[in-house]
């Protein structure tokens, strides 16, 4: 079985690093040459979906600038003024890209669908270069969608979860991100070809109309999930769960500490992960020993989950009421003191 999440060594994280950058540069090279020939195609067809589609991406390739940004300013160190470093920065650029999504690619895309359905018939033109650039737009969209699917994998190999299972505990949005984007812009490429042609064989411009519409409704789903996503890591999301667990049982097996009262943590960015545990050592340790005890389990703990960026530990009795008061008002009434259910 592999190890929980936090344990990885730093070289891993490099690399994941790493990945994540290219599977962002993949996707973004991707869009850019997409959106500059579904543009084209639809001015030339006047297709609303085609119109539709070239938002969608535009929206992406906007999406993935901001990615990028995200992976470059959350790697800067720690400092004065952000003593607990830069890592959430990386989920505000894609709190951000998740509004470009809306802003850029589902309104424009509404609007599209419904000034067609509205405005009536329109004329179709030049459909065979319709049919071609969204050919090629799906082929070079699965090259991106592929490479995200690779990465997507493997990292959930690595903390043994599925597929689905890690889209949903992730602490990384520029995979999550990238993954999405790319699985709609697949779906919307299906229905602005459905919309094409359907306009084709019945001669009604109503299903270019509703394809166009259908495109904004699935980018509006998109950008909502992106955008919860990325709002439950700014408000301080706690690290998984069974980092939370492997932490408080090192904890509890250290000769010095009698309980584990209490065990809070905290995501600083992706793989950053900010830990406060009270705990209640042996009353026979005088304070000497005491802080050279808390200095052994500070080490102990950042050797065995390097993920851990700042760990905090205090001293608490068990028995304390209001401190007791605390944990169960947090983790219910039904929990055992000492272990909390993250």
């Amino acid at each position: 079985m592999a190890e929980p999440p936090g344990t990885r060594t730093s070289g891993t994280e490099q690399n994941e690093g790493g990945e994540s950058t290219l599977t962002v540069l993949v996707a973004l090279g991707a869009n850019a040459a997409i959106g500059v020939l579904k543009l084209i195609a639809g001015l030339l067809t006047g297709s609303a979906a085609m119109l539709a589609e070239a938002g969608h991406s535009v929206a992406d390739t906007a999406t993935e600038g901001l990615l990028l940004t995200a992976l470059r300013r959350s790697a800067r160190a720690a400092d004065r003024r952000h003593p607990f470093g830069y890592g959430k920065e990386r989920f505000f650029w894609a709190l951000i890209a998740a509004v470009s999504i809306f802003v850029s690619g589902a309104v424009f895309a509404i609007y599209e669908g419904l000034h067609t359905i509205l405005d009536g018939e329109a004329e179709q033109t030049a459909v065979l270069v319709a049919y071609i650039v969204l050919a090629i737009s799906f082929v070079l969209e699965g090259i991106s969608w592929t490479q995200a699917v690779r990465q997507l994998r493997r990292e959930a190999a690595a903390d043994d979860l599925s597929p689905l299972e890690w889209l949903r505990r992730t602490d990384d949005p520029t995979v999550k991100t990238v993954f999405f984007e790319d699985s709609a812009a697949l779906i919307g490429l299906l229905l602005a070809f459905g919309g094409v042609g359907l306009h084709q064989l019945t001669g009604s411009a109503i299903w270019d109309g509703v394809a166009s519409l259908l495109i904004g409704l699935l980018l509006t789903g998109v950008a909502y999930i992106l955008g919860r996503t990325n709002k439950g890591l700014l408000i301080g999301r706690q690290a998984d769960a069974r980092t939370v667990y492997a932490i408080r049982d090192a904890l509890a097996a250290r000769p010095e500490v009698d309980a584990v009262v209490d065990v809070l943590t905290m995501m600083l960015g992706t793989d950053q992960i900010l830990l406060c545990a009270r705990l209640d050592f042996d009353d026979a340790l005088g304070a000497a020993v005491l802080e050279r005890t808390c200095v052994a389990i500070d080490a102990d703990l950042r050797e065995r989950f390097p993920d851990l960026a700042e760990v905090f530990l205090e001293p608490v009795p068990r028995t304390d009421p209001t401190m007791r008061e605390r944990v169960l008002s947090r983790y219910g009434s039904q929990t055992e003191l000492g272990r909390p259910t993250p």
